[in-house]
Parts: C-alpha cells; sequence; structure tokens
C-alpha cells in the first residue's frame, strides 16, 4: 500500500538500483574478460618466446662441442668482453674459455655441449668450482650448457659457490640478444664480488 501512494518516489530508486545492478554486473564482466584475455597473452607471448629460443637453439645443437666452444666466446666478445680466448682442448682444467667483462673481473667459462634432455650432474659441477678460481682466478664463473637442466645437487653447489649456472633456456636468451650481464644474476647467485681494474 505505501510503495502504490508513494510510487512516484520509489520507481526512481528501483531504476536507479537496477540500472547500477547491471552496469556494475557488465563491469564486472568485462573486467573478468579482459583480465583472462592479458593472461591469454601472457601465455602466448611465453609460448612464442621459447619457441624462438629453440628455433635459435637449434642451430647451436649442430655445432660440434669445439665449434660450441668458439661460439659461446662470439657470445662474450658480441657483448663487450675482452681478450676472449678458447683453449679447445684437453686438460684445460675447465677454462674453455677465459675473458675480461666489461668492468676488468676476469670470466672463466666451462662449456658442456650435451643433449637437450640430459641434466649437468653434480661431479660436473664439483671440477668446476675445484679449478675455476683457483686455478684460473675467476672473478665471475659461468658453466653454459645446452641441456634443460642441472641436477639438485649441482645447482646447489652452484649457489654455494657462487657460480653462475646458464641452461639450455637461459643460453637460448643469451643466443637471441639477452646481453651477459642481464642473465649472469639469473641463475646461481654468481655475480662475482671482486672487481679487478682494466688491463
Amino acid at each position: 500500500m505505501w510503495v502504490a501512494r508513494h510510487w512516484a518516489v520509489v520507481w526512481p530508486v528501483l531504476v536507479t538500483v537496477l540500472a547500477a545492478a547491471v552496469v556494475g554486473g557488465a563491469g564486472w564482466t568485462l573486467l573478468r574478460a579482459h583480465r583472462r584475455a592479458i593472461g591469454q597473452d601472457r601465455a602466448w607471448r611465453a609460448q612464442e618466446e621459447a619457441r624462438a629460443r629453440e628455433l635459435s637453439m637449434a642451430q647451436v645443437d649442430a655445432l660440434s662441442w669445439q665449434e660450441f666452444e668458439t661460439y659461446i666466446a662470439e657470445l662474450c666478445r658480441r657483448d663487450g668482453c675482452t681478450k676472449v680466448v678458447v683453449s679447445g682442448k684437453s686438460g684445460d682444467l675447465g677454462a674453455d674459455v677465459v675473458g675480461y667483462l666489461a668492468d676488468g673481473r676476469k670470466l672463466v667459462v666451462q662449456c658442456k655441449k650435451y643433449a637437450p634432455h640430459r641434466s649437468v650432474p653434480s661431479q660436473d659441477m664439483q671440477k668446476f668450482v675445484g679449478t675455476a678460481r683457483l686455478e684460473h682466478g675467476a672473478d665471475v664463473a659461468l658453466f653454459v650448457t645446452t641441456c634443460r637442466a642441472f641436477t639438485r645437487d649441482a645447482l646447489g653447489l652452484a649457489l654455494r659457490q657462487d657460480i653462475v649456472a646458464m641452461h639450455r633456456d637461459l643460453l637460448g636468451s643469451w643466443a637471441k640478444g639477452a646481453h651477459l650481464e642481464t642473465l649472469i644474476p639469473l641463475n646461481g647467485s654468481g655475480g662475482g664480488t671482486r672487481r679487478r681494474p682494466s688491463a
């Protein structure tokens, strides 16, 4: 009865509430759709980046182990490293590539060209840990491989001993143009604590 008598006052309120509910519902639906689209776009971009890395890695996979070491040296030079030398022989005590970063730190690289499905074992990392700094005086010790992973023990050792552990995905990013200095902190701490003056 009250509603009927005061309909002139009630109906604008009802219409406003109903309109607000419709607008709110539509806004929420649009927001959810927008978030879903952003999520799908990010997933697509990640897939495309992974596909691009793999395309670049297909060429790396075709290299011999000697060519792989030379290729890593070329990437170091591309990113501003100086006095880059490739050992290219057995008995190099883990120093396949040696050079200096732009800030003067000595870089020592161990290169392991393994099949993508393999993992770098702890024994390989132990050998590199034992020689990179003691034998070669590395400020930054980089272990780079074409396989997808390091075993848990190998990666744990790399983290504890400040070794940069660069697996296939990071190598793919490096090959696609990412700068070495930006990759050093991403897998293993590996930033190096000592600085040498530029020679």
